[in-house]
């Protein structure tokens, strides 16, 4: 779970923001949403004690707006509507969003417009319990999915082959009347990816680099990539798969290499709500 919040900068004309405070807090919900379709008592009391938390931060912080999404976990989980009723009772209003509203709010952030107008893109964002994928060209969006493949779902073998088919199809169908296609690669485990296969410059990661950094963290035990290599418990066993997501995306989509602009879902939410609110009377910040 992420916590961004963001100020507000109007300047003659130009409606931007600007990264105040991220929070992030792994409660890994779909390690009893995947296997169980509901989420645990433990985890239910941890999700609304964060959320808590959250809504103390957003008003010390003088939060004037917010929207609060919940993605692949809460999708699947059939207590999800007495959750949601749980958290609205603590002050926040969660909607649970589907796979295509996830994927337009993320590709929302509108980095696609940044990178070059004429090219082709494949924007990959790869989450715990799924991966959202949408298709750019000349900064107009052509197509979008999403597949519920993400790192949590496979490390609870809870990943389905004719559901990795069906991604593999669409990326080829999708990406083939491009001669030359880019990946954007979003979410926690890329941004880590580029780091460490940049030394944390922020440069784009070609298949060979990205495919022998996969091969050298996966020659660690879990214990080793936390102990020797310092990645965070959390994040220790995620990234195999991650690397697995990327590598088979960017070999079905021809994908040269893949630019790690490092937002995602939070960012786009941000910028859902310049789109919805702005031009009004939000205060500079």
């Amino acid at each position: 779970m992420r916590l961004l919040i963001a100020d507000i900068i109007q300047n003659n004309g130009t409606i931007s923001f600007k990264k105040n405070t991220l929070v992030r807090v792994p409660l890994r919900l779909g390690d009893d949403a995947f296997i169980d379709r509901h989420i645990s008592e433990p985890k239910a009391t941890d999700l609304v004690k964060t959320m808590v938390a959250f809504r103390n931060l957003m008003d010390v912080y003088k939060v004037s707006e917010y929207m609060a999404c919940a993605t692949s976990a809460m999708r699947e989980a059939e207590n999800s509507k007495s959750l949601v009723k749980e958290v609205k009772e603590v002050g926040i209003d969660l909607q649970v969003i589907g796979g295509s509203e996830e994927a337009e709010i993320i590709y929302n952030s509108h980095i696609e417009q940044h990178l070059g107008s004429k090219k082709a893109y494949l924007y990959i964002d790869v989450g715990g319990g799924s991966t959202e994928l949408s298709v750019f060209a000349d900064t107009k969006l052509v197509a979008s999915a999403s597949f519920n493949i993400g790192t949590i779902r496979i490390l609870d073998n809870q990943d389905k082959e004719e559901t990795w088919e069906e991604m593999k199809t669409w990326v080829k169908n999708h990406t083939r009347m491009f001669k030359t296609i880019y990946g954007i690669g979003t979410g926690g485990n890329i941004n880590k990816l580029s780091r460490l296969a940049n030394d944390k410059e922020e440069k784009p990661i070609s298949y060979t680099k990205l495919k022998s950094l996969y091969e050298y963290l996966n020659s660690f035990s879990l214990k080793d990539r936390i102990n020797v290599l310092g990645l965070n418990n959390d994040r220790a066993d995620v990234i195999i798969p991650a690397c697995e997501i990327f590598l088979t995306l960017m070999k079905y989509g021809r994908l040269r290499q893949v630019i790690v602009p490092r937002v995602g879902l939070v960012d786009g939410i941000i910028q859902t709500l310049i789109d919805k609110t702005l031009p009004s009377a939000l205060p500079e910040s």
